[in-house]
């Protein structure tokens, strides 16, 4: 076994895609994506003596006054069963990390939350990191289900919000058309300013949009009453799952919701492609009713999806005495953003 750069495409996609609990966040395109905001992007394979793939894992590289780290989010992907191959991959990303001048590489794997699974990191050298690294705590919903299942599994209130929606005669339709990221970033900012979180850049989404198209892995949604729009979503669909990457709403979105009309639409075409998971993305616990993002989450909840806890992110320590400093200012971070 020997681990190397990675060069194929397409090599990379269908080994990737060939695992259940894969996404978008280590296909080819999420690489490009970095590669085209400047960023040094890592891919990695590791492959037998007939040039097999047996793990893969992306990172980018990510510069901070704090100090540079490279970040690894729904990976390595790899059987974690296999010790040696588990060693020799980790190993590989700390020469990596050292070989980019990282402070540290923070890792946050496609495996649950548990402690057989923060054991096995702790055996590797990780420590949990103090920020999160991309989405944790996840709504996921089998849509191997029929759309009557899924509604009969849903909760009430949703099943009201679809009728209403559908006696209104909100019409939902969907493009590839990069163009649709200035209105979507223009929507952004209002939902931004009413929930109190910062936005993404219109270059930033764009950007991101161009990378998914090139291989037809993306979608922006679009509700809307008459000629005004309500509600968009954008969609990434990557091997076994469709991803909810972000949504956004205008005030008068909130007054007639066309969100779930969006959502039944994307499960329907996730079903056409052969997808079998859909993924609402990010959730707060049940509990934390003080989040902002409480209310969001209950409506994602609505739709009778299962929770997934990811494993923590962890950190590979590179630079020890740096890091501590890093450490530091990312849990005070996480303190006053309350995540």
């Amino acid at each position: 076994m020997k681990i190397i750069d990675a060069t194929d495409q397409k090599k990379w996609d269908k080994f990737v895609t060939s695992h259940d609990d894969a996404n978008f966040l280590q296909s080819w395109a999420w690489g490009e994506f970095h590669e085209s905001r400047g960023k040094t992007v890592v891919r990695r394979i590791a492959i037998d003596d007939k040039n097999k793939i047996l793990g893969a894992y992306i990172g980018q590289v990510e510069t901070a006054k704090r100090g540079t780290f490279m970040a690894i989010a729904g990976g390595p992907i790899l059987d974690w069963g296999d010790k040696k191959l588990v060693k020799a991959i980790f190993n590989d990303i700390k020469e990596q990390g050292e070989a980019n001048r990282c402070v540290f590489v923070r890792v946050r794997p496609q495996i649950t939350e548990g402690e057989k699974n923060r054991k096995l990191f702790a055996n590797l050298g990780l420590k949990p990191a103090p920020m999160y690294l991309s989405v944790e705590y996840a709504g996921i919903l089998d849509i191997t289900k029929s759309e009557e299942e899924i509604l009969a599994g849903a909760s009430q209130s949703l099943r009201r919000k679809i009728r209403k929606a559908l006696k209104n005669n909100i019409s939902v339709s969907s493009t590839t058309d990069p163009e649709e990221i200035k209105t979507f970033y223009k929507i952004q900012l209002e939902t931004a300013a009413r929930h109190k979180f910062v936005e993404f850049s219109e270059d930033f989404l764009r950007k991101q949009f161009e990378a998914f198209t090139k291989y037809d892995e993306v979608k922006i949604y679009t509700a809307k009453l008459g000629d005004d729009i309500l509600a968009q979503n954008y969609m990434i669909f990557y091997g076994n799952e469709a991803s909810y990457h972000y949504g956004v709403s205008t005030e008068l979105g909130v007054k007639y919701s066309g969100a779930p009309l969006l959502h039944m639409q994307a499960m329907r075409d996730a079903r056409e492609r052969g997808i079998k998971r859909y993924n609402f993305w990010g959730i707060t616990a049940v509990d934390d009713t003080k989040h902002r993002f409480y209310g969001v989450s209950q409506f994602k909840r609505s739709f009778g999806v299962d929770e997934l806890i990811y494993l923590h992110a962890h950190d590979l320590i590179i630079n020890p005495g740096k890091y501590k400093i890093n450490y530091l200012i990312e849990k005070i971070r996480a303190k006053v953003r309350h995540v």
